[in-house]
């Protein structure tokens, strides 16, 4: 078809912070593991961690699209936690990112 061209993925890249309630039964650090795996479904790049406040935060970038139900999933949240508010932010996207990580 003369003039069409091809569907063009785009990358965006954010932060994110993520306040919730743990229920007291469970162990803190899944919700950054609930992150991560969420992410690497995703196929997104990027980190998080657990803060000393105890809110969880970290960079994603990937297709919008699967940022956007990345969001979706991390505002529900895993199951032992109730977010409360969750906060992002654009940034640059970062060339040659290739995993998502957990940091300490």
């Amino acid at each position: 078809m003369a003039g069409h061209t091809p569907h063009q993925l785009r990358n965006n890249k954010l932060a994110f912070l993520i306040s919730s309630h743990i229920h007291a039964d469970q162990a803190e650090p899944d919700s950054s593991y609930f992150t991560r795996h969420r992410a690497v479904e995703l196929k997104l790049t990027g980190w998080v961690r657990n803060t000393d406040n105890k809110k969880v935060e970290g960079e994603a970038q990937g297709e919008e699209d699967a940022v956007a139900a990345f969001l979706k999933h991390i505002n529900i949240g895993p199951r032992h936690a109730h977010v409360v508010r969750l906060d992002k932010e654009d940034r640059e996207v970062v060339e040659g990112e290739t995993e998502f990580e957990i940091r300490r």
